[in-house]
């Protein structure tokens, strides 16, 4: 392209592109400019207005789900009878369905790239595994078996607490991608954190939850929990990166991005799918006492914003640039319900408070994160100023 010798601001760009002239280390790049390649990956397009409103459709979808379960029961329980080695066989397909184009979005050549922003993963890493699933187990706790018990069947509490466990265990993996777009994140750094908290959770999701079931008195199946981290992690990750790498071998990163972009509505149809099922089984409770509902969201949205403030903060004081904070808070505070829903549903059973609470974080979620969103997007100035006094 022919640059006029009184365009400065293109001659700028380029030297800058070419290493000849240096930026200020608070303006330094989170990663390398070579790696343009996952940069162009890892960008997402602005949230759909079929996500925008996931929380309606869920909605919806709840409403189906219970007049199935109060009008149809018969079929209902058909389709719950479905079942090998205590895996319905209609929810697995479903659950995989949702979650392996989600996981095909990982790009595991990125970890390369951890080392360029140490401060920000390392937020990020402390924050999702060794703060969060515990302080969802005392959230639950306080909320669950202290301020709301006279109100929640006895018998149930201990699933209650169960789903909770479950949700704090799983930090985002997919919903991640669209949060940071919007706040404006580095899209290279949330696909790195994004794969290097798969490749953790593949190891330590069984051993958190088993240890917080146990803290919690709740009985650990550990042959299904195991049974539950090899078919919705390691298969699902498996079958997922089979077909990315044979997508991009075939057609190079544009055909992998427009199939990904026609098979992604699938996910959001799934789990849809999904909690009708859940539903249909738990019609016949909802109905008695909706009231439930309710109380289980009260400890997901304290989490949810305890947490997103917490990463925010420390991303701050550590003087982290903000679109890395951005994205470092947003994976932290949203959950990989897909996972969560998938494995209370085989440990506890469709109709059990353990799948209906990671079903009320579905429920919430996306309302939540879009208002956190908007947060960070209107402090950006607030935090800015922590790193030019700096």
């Amino acid at each position: 392209m022919r640059i006029s010798r009184y365009n400065i601001p293109a001659l700028y760009q380029q030297a800058y592109q070419f290493k000849l002239i240096r930026t200020p280390n608070n303006l330094k790049p989170v990663m390398s400019q070579t790696n343009s390649t996952s940069q162009k990956q890892a960008q997402t397009p602005p949230i759909s207005f079929f996500e925008r409103y996931l929380t309606v459709w869920v909605a919806l979808c709840i409403i189906a789900g219970t007049l199935l379960g109060l009008y149809w029961p018969g079929a209902a329980q058909e389709l719950g009878a479905m079942e090998i080695a205590h895996v319905n066989i209609p929810v697995g397909i479903l659950i995989w369905c949702m979650i392996i184009p989600m996981l095909m979005k990982i790009d595991f050549s990125a970890l390369s790239e951890v080392y360029e922003q140490r401060a920000g993963m390392g937020i990020t890493l402390a924050v999702n595994w060794l703060i969060k699933p515990f302080s969802m187990a005392l959230f639950g706790w306080f909320f669950i078996k202290v301020v709301f018990a006279p109100w929640l069947p006895a018998a149930s509490l201990d699933s209650y607490m169960a789903g909770l466990i479950l949700l704090g265990a799983a930090p985002c993996t997919a919903m991640v991608f669209v949060w940071s777009n919007l706040c404006k994140g580095h899209a290279n750094f949330t696909l790195t954190q994004v794969a290097l908290n798969d490749l953790i959770m593949v190891f330590a999701f069984a051993p958190i939850v088993a240890l917080l079931l146990g803290v919690s008195s709740i009985p650990v199946p550990w042959d299904t929990l195991i049974l539950s981290v090899v078919m919705y992690i390691v298969i699902p990750l498996s079958i997922a990166q089979a077909l990315r790498f044979w997508l991009i071998k075939k057609g190079g990163l544009p055909f992998f991005n427009r199939t990904l972009t026609r098979i992604g509505p699938w996910s959001i149809v799934a789990l849809l799918g999904t909690l009708v099922l859940l539903f249909s089984f738990q019609g016949n409770a909802i109905v008695a006492q909706p009231v439930i509902i309710a109380i289980l969201a009260v400890p997901i949205l304290v989490q949810t914003l305890f947490i997103a403030a917490l990463g925010y903060f420390l991303n701050r004081q550590l003087k982290v640039r903000h679109d890395v904070a951005g994205p470092s808070a947003m994976i932290g505070a949203s959950n990989f319900f897909e996972l969560a829903v998938a494995v209370a549903i085989v440990l506890y059973g469709f109709d059990s408070g353990a799948a209906l609470a990671t079903v009320v974080g579905v429920l919430i979620e996306v309302p939540v994160m879009l208002w956190l969103v908007r947060t960070v997007n209107r402090t950006r100035h607030w935090y800015e100023q922590a790193l030019q006094a700096g």
